[in-house]
Order: structure tokens, then C-alpha cells, then sequence
């Protein structure tokens, strides 16, 4: 059979490097735009947290975070405002995470992507994600505090006087619990998409129940994705404000909250407060940016924990494979 061979063409080889000359300049300017916003996004955080290092670094001190607030919080430290969200942030992910957790193995292990229950509860998740947190505040002073706690007290202490029916951290955790949930949910879920449906397969074959596949399988190879939506809800909860002003957190507390249906002091709110209501600015602002570096610094810290665990399963898992 007669082979044909094939030679290049001066003017084909022409049009061909015209045409990639004309390219570059158009892949150029993409790439010159995002690598300018970028350099654009890293130089706004560096202002941020160098202005707020410079500002409150000179205030951190062992004192500072021992201590309680003073002289109408213009003097003192910050340290009932720590523990009290430290506590939050704690009730908040045990409140949060096996109800996410259930609730993204249901949707994913035990229903039909295409059902109509599943599609509702997308569209509630999607909606929820997209809620203000002040309504959230509003929603947790009228359910939690008014329905649930008023009618525990109606119940239980009918002749004394609001003993759950009040703010307290119980319910700013709670409050808090439901504006991570999509968060948790949505990480958990592509988590579980990731397991292959051979490890479903081979436990199913060696004789297993859905439910005992679900625990010995899926869950240990989902924790690294379970612990992602925990980080992110730690990230979010910490710095919320709107939520808690409603449901627990209190302008001055000179006690540290031992009760859950205490109300407790927190870093976020206490910033705030200083921040509208001190009447000598000046005065608070070297505590203000202390307490900002301190709210960052134990968001950093919380965070930091949970990616720790999570990398140390992930190498067990990869170890054990």
C-alpha cells in the first residue's frame, strides 16, 4: 500500500504562527487581570492586619487576658469576653455538627437526588445559607428565648421569674448552630461524594448493613471533609455579632458564665461596644485593637486545632490505604 506523506506548507505554517502571536496577547490580559487582583486582595489583608497588629499589639499583656474589664471598660482586660467565646464557639459546634452531619448522610446515603423531599430541602438549605444574621437574632429571641424558654419556664418554674424564658448562652449557641448549619451540611456532602462506591461495594459484599457501612466506612472517610465544614463554621460563628446581641451576649458581666442559661460576654460584641459606646474613644481604642488582635488570634487558634486533626486523619487514611 503506497504511503502518503504528508509536507507542511509554507503558508499554512504562516497563518498557524500568526495565529499564536494573536493568541498570547489574549491569554496576557486575562492572567495580567488576575494576578493584579491578587496582588490587589493581598495587599487590602496586609493593611488590615498590620494596622490592627500595630494598633494592638502594645496592649496585649498577661494582665490584659487575665483580667476583667475596669474603670467602665477603659481599663482592665478582656478575659470574661475570651472565656465567653471560647464557650459559644464550643456549644455552637456540638450543637451544629451531628445535626449536619445526619442531615447531609440522609441526603446523600438514604433518598433519591431527583425526590421532591430532596429538592426541598436544597431549596431550604440554599435559603438559609442566604438569610441576614440579623433575622437570625430575631428568629432566636422569638423561638428559642420567647417559645422555648418561655414555656420551659411556664412549665417548670411557673412562680419564679424567667429562669430560661431570657438571654443566655444556651440560646446564642443554638442561634448560632442554625446560621452554620448550610455550611456544615454542604461540606459534608462533598465530603461523601468523594468515597467511592467500591468501598460501599466491598462492605456490602463482606455482609454489612447500610448502617454499619455508614459507620465503619463512609463516616472515618468523610471526618477530613466533616472537620473542613466545622473549620468554616468556627470561622463564621466567632465573629458574628447580629446573633448574639438578641439571644445572650451582655454589654458588662463581672462573673464568668457557669450556667447555660447565664449570659456571658463575648469578643465580637465587646469590640462592638467600645466601638459606639464608650464615651472616650480615645481613651478605649488601644483596648479595641487589643481586643480585635485577641478575637483573631483565637479564631486563628480554634481553626488551627481543627486543621491539625484533620491532616493527622488524613495521613492515617492515606497510611492505612
Amino acid at each position: 500500500m503506497k504511503q502518503i506523506e504528508l509536507q507542511p506548507n509554507a503558508n499554512s505554517l504562516e497563518v498557524v504562527s500568526q495565529m499564536n502571536i494573536g493568541c498570547k496577547p489574549r491569554g496576557l490580559i486575562p492572567r495580567s487581570l488576575t494576578l493584579s487582583a491578587m496582588l490587589i486582595i493581598l495587599v487590602i489583608l496586609v493593611v488590615i492586619i498590620g494596622n490592627i497588629v500595630i494598633g494592638g499589639i502594645g496592649t496585649i499583656s498577661w494582665e490584659f487576658l487575665t483580667h476583667p474589664p475596669e474603670q467602665g471598660m477603659e481599663a482592665g482586660g478582656i478575659f470574661p469576653a475570651i472565656f465567653g467565646t471560647v464557650a459559644l464557639v464550643m456549644l455552637m459546634v456540638i450543637a451544629v455538627v451531628p445535626v449536619g452531619v445526619f442531615t447531609a448522610i440522609y441526603l446523600q446515603e438514604y433518598t433519591s437526588p431527583k425526590s421532591r423531599v430532596v429538592r426541598l430541602i436544597r431549596i431550604a438549605i440554599n435559603n438559609l445559607a442566604g438569610v441576614p444574621s440579623i433575622v437570625f437574632g430575631l428568629f432566636g429571641l422569638g423561638f428559642f428565648i420567647s417559645f422555648v424558654g418561655g414555656g420551659l419556664d411556664s412549665l417548670f418554674y411557673p412562680e419564679a421569674g424567667p429562669v430560661w424564658g431570657q438571654p443566655a448562652i444556651i440560646w446564642a449557641s443554638l442561634t448560632l448552630a442554625l446560621l452554620t448549619l448550610p455550611v456544615v451540611i454542604v461540606s459534608t456532602e462533598e465530603a461523601l461524594r468523594t468515597i467511592s462506591i467500591e468501598l460501599r461495594e466491598g462492605s456490602y459484599a463482606l455482609g454489612a448493613t447500610k448502617l454499619q457501612t455508614i459507620r465503619r466506612i463512609i463516616i472515618p472517610q468523610a471526618m477530613p471533609g466533616i472537620l473542613t465544614g466545622s473549620i468554616l463554621a468556627v470561622s463564621r460563628g466567632a465573629g458574628e455579632v447580629a446573633p448574639i446581641m438578641f439571644t445572650g451576649a451582655a454589654y458588662y458581666l463581672p462573673y464568668l458564665p457557669t450556667k447555660l442559661n447565664d449570659q456571658f460576654m463575648e469578643l465580637g460584641y465587646h469590640v462592638y461596644v467600645m466601638a459606639t459606646q464608650s464615651p472616650d474613644i480615645e481613651a478605649t481604642k488601644p483596648i479595641l485593637y487589643g481586643t480585635i488582635l485577641v478575637l483573631l488570634l483565637l479564631t486563628f487558634a480554634l481553626n488551627s486545632v481543627a486543621i491539625l486533626i484533620r491532616s493527622r486523619m488524613r495521613r492515617s487514611r492515606v497510611s492505612a490505604q
